[in-house]
């Protein structure tokens, strides 16, 4: 008996081996549920690397300050330039991520980028993605921020250039022009 299952598990070796169908499928099982949990940390660490930022505020007004020189360098600005997307570009690349690095607010929410209508009703808005203020007078995305949370109605954030500082806020959902996902 115990040649038989010896046998039979030899077979099964040899088969996952040879089928490149079975045996990718059993790859990518491993692969995807390892690169979720990454997908995780790696927006956990994002966010958390924003929500040590609140707080910052600016020096001497006219978007101006250490920190605030800090992000606007990032994206190769100096001082006096609107930072919001500067800072959640920062953040991104304090967590090794290499873009989006844009100190232009439209430039971080492309259409590639964004989710459809169908994914924010299923709730596909995660920590991290980024999300996009629309002005009707500017008629163009004029202010980014990170996502915390998505609870009922109400987006919560943390979001630079806010009041002339980081801050953690509650956004209804009716007043995002869009999300983008910048992870997966």
């Amino acid at each position: 008996m115990a040649t038989i299952h010896s046998l039979f598990l030899c077979f099964l070796s040899i088969a996952l081996c040879i089928s490149p169908a079975t045996g990718n499928a059993v790859l990518e099982g491993t692969y995807s549920n390892a690169s979720v949990r990454n997908t995780d940390l790696l927006r956990r660490q994002i966010y958390e690397i924003a929500a040590n930022e609140i707080g910052v505020r600016e020096r001497g007004g006219d978007n101006k300050g250490a920190e605030i020189s800090k992000y606007l360098a990032y994206v190769g600005l100096g001082d006096g330039y609107e930072w919001c997307a500067a800072f959640a570009s920062w953040c991104y690349g304090q967590a090794g991520r290499s873009k989006p690095r844009n100190a232009w607010s439209p430039a971080l929410l492309p259409k590639a980028r964004r989710y459809i209508k169908a994914q924010l009703l299923e709730g596909n808005v995660r920590q991290a993605d980024l999300f996009a203020i629309y002005s009707s007078q500017l008629k163009r995305i004029h202010h980014v921020g990170l996502v915390k949370a998505v609870h009922g109605q109400m987006l919560i954030s943390v979001e630079g250039n806010s009041h002339d500082r980081v801050e953690s806020r509650r956004r209804p959902l009716t007043t995002i022009y869009a999300i983008a996902n910048w992870i997966d």
